[in-house]
């Protein structure tokens, strides 16, 4: 193993940035939050250059492109919740049976449904901040130099990537691309494929598997 804190950084970054955008309508402040940093409007290159973006502002672009876009995606169009993808009778799962429940439950990350605006814990933005909590486990595992922690923590990381996220979550990226009205949403759910790919090639190039 050999995880740079610069790595580990930037994955917690990107964790924190993926789920928020996934969980609730984007506020003004994490408009302005992506606008002031180069290297992350970057990662958003469609909706870098929107002429909306340049035309309008942040409350503007908010309320009349990308409220109305979220609304359409994640509450009416599609469905981002793992259990409406992985059961057979693609009912969602928001009780005490849901898979995701038990190890949430063991590594006490708690779910507040009615602050996140989701119905279950088995959703996108849900199930990508679990993994944001796991690199902040793993940054204060690596900071007390705890090798068998962060090793522990990498493996969580990756049984929850291969049994969950990567099980459900890149056909409805996919989709989400496909339906989006926005390039805010088209260039996230590109970057949220692209980096859960490749957080799991790292997570096994780490692992050495």
């Amino acid at each position: 193993m050999d995880i740079k804190q610069e790595d580990l950084q930037n994955r917690i970054t990107l964790y924190a940035l993926i789920s928020r955008l996934m969980m609730s309508e984007v506020d003004v402040e994490f408009l302005k939050s992506i606008q002031g940093d180069e290297s992350v409007l970057d990662l958003f290159p469609n909706y870098k250059n929107w002429e909306k973006r340049k035309g309008f502002s942040n409350e503007i672009v908010k309320e009349k492109f990308l409220d109305v876009d979220f609304t359409n995606l994640f509450l009416l169009h599609l469905v981002p919740y793992e259990s409406f993808y992985t059961r057979e009778d693609q009912m969602i799962e928001s009780g005490g049976d849901n898979p995701v429940i038990e190890l949430y439950n063991a590594l006490d990350f708690r779910v507040e449904l009615d602050k996140a605006r989701v119905v279950s814990p088995d959703h996108i933005g849900v199930e990508l901040e679990f993994m944001y909590m796991l690199c902040n486990a793993m940054q204060k595992a690596l900071e007390a130099n705890d090798k068998e922690g962060v090793e522990e923590l990498l493996h969580v990381q990756k049984g929850f990537l291969k049994d969950h996220l990567l099980a459900w979550v890149p056909m409805f990226l996919i989709n989400m691309k496909k339906e989006s009205r926005t390039p805010l949403y088209h260039d996230g759910a590109e970057l949220t494929l692209e980096f859960l790919l490749s957080d799991f090639e790292y997570i096994n190039e780490q692992l050495k598997v």
